[in-house]
């Protein structure tokens, strides 16, 4: 046999925190683009509301001021 006078080293490394560092800064990445994606969402919304609003406050106003007599 051939593997009589060789020797096999086998390492392992058994560190838990080799990869959580990475890991844990991706997650807090995604974390942090879905809050802003999020804040975009209601900042978006919020806007398009004030606008809808303002919109329906100058028509109705028209509508009323069509009533003064003046």
């Amino acid at each position: 046999m051939l593997n009589d006078n060789r020797q096999q080293y086998v390492i392992q490394t058994n560190d838990p925190k080799g990869d959580e560092g990475f890991g844990k800064f991706f997650a807090v990445v995604i974390l942090f683009v879905f809050f802003l994606g999020c804040v975009q969402m209601a900042l978006e919304t919020v806007t398009a509301w004030y606008r809808d609003t303002m919109v329906w406050v100058n028509e109705t106003a028209t509508y009323l001021g069509s009533f003064w007599p003046f």
